[in-house]
């Protein structure tokens, strides 16, 4: 597998308040602007499969699906960091990791978001439960990501496979700059895993019903 880069963030706004991590609330304070930067991990054993995909945008609660950086410092809490924001969507950080992981396997025959007209014969599914920094009673947060993907098939309407991803990355440290690291390492392991389902289920399927 490829080795993670450890600087997964580009900062697109500067000036970080002195690596605190603060959270909502208090006098205003300069907002940094986080971009994860995604690596594909391709596994060489996942089968190639004839079939095509369209990804559906996933789908979730509000709250983990704004701008904000979402963080429980303590069960049952949820705030957000005051001085960081993410420069996507959470739905759309996933649909891209996951995007480019199909992409560059090369297993596939063609992989599109809904939407964009392609023909396909699988849809995938996802549900956003989870995308936040979980302190989960330790001093330093871990990126915390849980989807639950359901593969679909086009010309009967059936769901071929349902299941559920959680991913729990711990940061190198309390600053939102280490956080938004973690997540970066967090969401190429998710695209890696639903990556891997997909052709693994779509295919176990493709081999119980031949066209």
């Amino acid at each position: 597998m490829k080795h993670i880069r450890h600087h997964a963030v580009a900062l697109i706004a500067m000036l970080l308040l002195c690596g605190c991590s603060s959270l909502v609330g208090g006098p205003k304070e300069p907002v940094t602007i986080y971009s994860p930067a995604l690596d594909s991990r391709p596994d060489p054993g996942w089968p190639a499969v004839s079939w095509s995909l369209e990804i559906a945008q996933p789908i979730g609660g509000q709250a983990f699906d704004g701008l904000r950086i979402m963080v429980s410092p303590t069960p049952g809490e949820l705030q957000a960091y005051r001085e960081g924001r993410w420069a996507q969507p959470a739905a759309a950080m996933i649909e891209s990791s996951l995007l480019r992981s199909l992409e560059d396997s090369g297993k596939i025959a063609s992989v599109s978001r809904q939407g964009s007209g392609a023909a396909a014969n699988f849809r995938l599914l996802l549900d956003l439960r989870d995308f936040r920094s979980d302190y989960a009673g330790n001093a330093v947060p871990s990126a915390t990501i849980e989807v639950n993907a359901k593969l679909l098939h086009l010309s009967d309407q059936k769901i071929v496979g349902s299941r559920t991803f959680r991913i729990v990355q711990p940061s190198s440290g309390i600053e939102v700059v280490r956080v938004a690291d973690a997540f970066a390492q967090a969401l190429t392991t998710l695209g890696h895993d639903l990556a891997g389902w997909t052709l693994e289920t779509g295919q176990a399927h493709e081999r119980q019903h031949p066209r």
